[in-house]
């Protein structure tokens, strides 16, 4: 997300760190620049005018005129102003109301509410240690019921089972009655959304609203709907008490105004985003983290929050033991960290939380996929566990069948080989000179094709 806006901003704003002092001309060139770029992003206009004025009175005044580093502390203030566009603070959920906390979640049909349903259910329970119940009350759409309770046994989380023949609300009730029963700490209720907002749907989800009084009721919305994203959030703020948005799809959206525009339309906050289709992707929004993404800054805690989370310890405890011993690092060494590097996300989302990432070319950008790591795993499978152990003996007639065996050229097993002989080189110098910061000089220009940062 944001890949444009960001281009297009630091573009701008390069250009004017290089320059000793601003005036209120090169400013307003500037800000004029940034304004095209936030409606290019499809931000909504009176967003991107609220933005501009904003940043223009705070740029004009002693702050970055008579800065020292005047392109500098412009770049500040559009952080900032960033930032405040889209909460200043994440707005956690509010998981301290008497259980079962309720949750009910609204939103268009294809938003990705059911999905949501399921990546939230699970974000409580790994991360929040919670009980959690999921139900829907989606009467309309053929196999939304059978949807959640499949989603539901993938998450470990309890389901509570309902029929298209049923109202809405009434299975609502139920859901709470038997999650109190149960001793659920939440209660998450999908609910049936439409292609478009209507009075029925409406009238609906506010009965159900009024039958089950939730703590949370978050309004779930495609990101890649753009300024529309932002006018429907508006129209159901209108008839729901919405607590915050779920923003999904940002993974396929290169513009991201709709995550700039949600917030300063309906005055709520978004609360979390979708980043990928599998149910661990689900995260919380921090405004300065995504500000600072924007201006090409990075995300450098959320990238060590998900190595924290997902990295597996003990096999990295055990791989630095197997190093310090002298034993070297092999193929099956290698493998296991393309797994960790894979078990973090997707490898666009891993480059966007990267500082710098907006100076890398385009065409680099486009070399980075996820079918890169695969296709490296699938290389190493298709060999022997001692062919693993001693790369050293993989020849001719041995790299043939290799790439017969994953489905690809012998080039491609000549380029896994030259990756992992630099990665083992810069494992010993690890081990000679016992540093992470030489690990990380070693590396640098040295990774894979594409992921040379």
């Amino acid at each position: 997300m944001f890949e444009n806006l960001t281009e297009h901003l630091n573009q701008t704003l390069k250009a004017l760190r290089g320059q000793g002092r601003l005036s209120e001309a090169n400013i307003k060139e500037a800000l004029r620049e940034v304004r095209l770029a936030l409606l290019d992003a499809d931000v909504a206009l009176p967003v991107a005018k609220a933005f501009i004025e904003q940043v223009r009175q705070r740029a004009i005044g002693q702050e970055v005129i008579g800065s020292l580093t005047p392109g500098q502390a412009l770049i500040k203030v559009v952080r900032d102003e960033l930032t405040l566009l889209m909460g200043e603070f994440n707005a956690e959920l509010n998981l301290r109301a008497t259980p079962p906390v309720v949750v009910l979640m609204a939103g268009l049909q294809g938003s990705g509410k059911t999905t949501s349903v399921a990546k939230l259910a699970r974000f409580l329970r790994e991360r929040h240690d919670k009980k959690v119940m999921v139900v829907s009350c989606d009467i309309y759409r053929p196999a939304a019921i059978d949807q959640l309770e499949t989603l539901a046994r993938e998450v470990g989380v309890e389901f509570f089972p309902s029929q298209a023949s049923q109202k809405p609300a009434y299975i609502a009730d139920a859901a709470l009655k038997h999650a109190r029963k149960q001793m659920m700490d939440v209660l998450l209720i999908d609910t049936a959304g439409r292609l478009h907002i209507d009075d029925e749907m409406m009238q609906e989800i506010k009965q159900l609203h009024t039958t089950v009084q939730p703590t949370e009721t978050l309004f779930v919305v495609d990101s890649m709907t753009g300024q529309d994203a932002a006018n429907t959030a508006k129209a159901f703020n209108d008839a729901l008490p919405l607590t915050g948005v779920i923003l999904t799809k940002t993974d396929g959206d290169a513009r991201g105004g709709a995550a700039l525009s949600v917030r300063f339309i309906t005055g709520k906050p978004i609360k979390f985003m979708g980043v990928g289709e599998k149910t661990t992707a689900l995260e919380a929004f921090y405004p300065d983290r995504i500000a600072s993404r924007i201006i090409g800054q990075g995300d450098v805690l959320s990238l060590i929050e998900e190595v924290e989370r997902k990295v597996d310890k003990q096999k990295a405890e055990k791989l630095a033991r197997k190093i310090s011993k002298g034993k070297g690092f092999d193929l099956g060494d290698f493998r296991d960290q393309l797994q960790q590097m894979r078990s973090m996300g997707s490898l666009t989302d891993i480059m966007d939380k990267m500082p710098g990432m907006s100076n890398v070319p385009a065409a680099v950008k486009e070399q980075v996929n996820d079918r890169q790591i695969i296709q490296m795993e699938a290389i190493i499978n298709s060999m022997t566990p001692h062919e693993r152990r001693f790369p050293a003996i993989i020849k001719g007639s041995r790299k043939r069948r290799i790439a017969l065996g994953s489905g690809t050229e012998v080039q491609d097993v000549n380029r896994l080989l030259k990756q992992f002989m630099q990665m083992q080189k810069m494992m010993k110098q690890v081990n000679k000179k016992g540093g992470l910061m030489n690990l990380m000089r070693g590396m640098k220009g040295k990774m894979p094709p594409g992921m040379s940062f």
